[in-house]
């Protein structure tokens, strides 16, 4: 689905995988879920380009909703998989999961999550057998060229990532438009958040960034501004804005 000016999404929002086209030439952020990969010819297609234009996949963080399909593109198609150096670990399978509950709930968002997991290769996510790291404030040397901001809380390891040239914001779980555990639409801090203060503070990191295309790996696209949507995570968490 096309979402901004060279970027198309793979899923219907629950869980988010982005392809963001530059030159001819593709980075994946995120790899959503595994059976994405049996969209993602179509979708390439769509740019007019295949799998032979993707350089790269970029993880904003190393949570199995993110891993997807990406150790399947890597030992199939070479591309490499980049990751923050602190989730690296995660991303290989090497340590748990740093989520520390689900937070508040409501049964039929949860219910439908689940079962999305459950038809989409969800609960038995190949491990990425070998990674690429880079760090906080890096310009990737992929397709895009995007910044890196790295806003923990999430997990250690959770990244923003944005492409100038692009008008966008890729911003992972560092907030959601969509909560799969309450289904509120709206920006709030994601699920399975391991600190949900540290991921609060994090998001003064973003304070000056401005993108038309603010995109999560949970939900909508968020197209009111940067600063209107942090407000919005800031009011609901009790922060002052």
């Amino acid at each position: 689905m096309e979402i901004g000016p060279n970027i198309r999404r793979l899923g219907n929002g629950l869980v988010n995988s982005y392809l963001v086209e530059t030159a001819g030439e593709v980075t994946i952020v995120d790899a959503g879920a595994p059976s994405y990969w049996g969209d993602l010819p179509r979708e390439l297609a769509a740019m007019g380009r295949s799998l032979d234009d993707v350089r790269a996949v970029v993880l904003t963080h190393g949570h199995s909703d993110h891993i997807g399909f990406a150790e399947r593109i890597r030992r199939e198609r070479q591309t490499p998989i980049h990751v923050h150096e602190l989730d690296a670990a995660l991303a290989r399978g090497e340590v748990p999961n740093p989520s520390k509950g689900l937070g508040p709930v409501k049964i039929a968002p949860l219910l439908e999550f689940l079962i999305f997991s459950a038809t989409h290769g969800l609960l038995r996510i190949p491990r990425i057998q070998e990674v690429s790291t880079y760090g906080d404030g890096a310009t990737l040397e992929v397709p895009g060229s995007p910044r890196v901001i790295l806003v923990p809380g999430h997990t250690p390891g959770s990244a923003a990532l944005h492409f100038p040239a692009r008008d966008a914001l890729l911003i992972g779980d560092a907030f959601a438009t969509h909560s799969v555990t309450t289904g509120i639409d709206r920006p709030r801090i994601a699920p399975f958040t391991a600190d949900p203060a540290q991921a609060l503070a994090s998001l003064a990191r973003l304070d000056d960034l401005e993108a038309g295309f603010v995109l999560p790996g949970h939900g909508l696209p968020w197209t009111q501004g940067v600063a209107a949507a942090l407000a919005e995570v800031r009011a609901a968490s009790g922060a002052a804005p």
